[in-house]
């Protein structure tokens, strides 16, 4: 059987399941749900400006995201 993206057996993490998630420069662009979310459960995907101000809320759901330094 193929495995496929975002099915029960994977790990992956709940959409919308917190409402502060720390974003590492590695990440971006940044888009919520991010990448390794399920999205059966979740709204449509949105991209979220995060380099200018370091800081971001989704529009949908209204998590909030912030920029860690490289050093985290």
């Amino acid at each position: 059987m193929t495995s496929r993206m975002g099915t029960v057996e994977q790990d992956l993490i709940p959409a919308n399941a917190q409402n502060n998630y720390g974003i590492r420069p590695r990440d971006l662009p940044l888009s919520c749900p991010m990448p390794g979310m399920y999205l059966w459960n979740s709204h449509p995907k949105v991209a979220i400006p995060i380099e200018e101000t370091g800081e971001a809320k989704c529009p949908y759901c209204g998590a909030h995201y912030h920029l860690l330094d490289g050093t985290e």
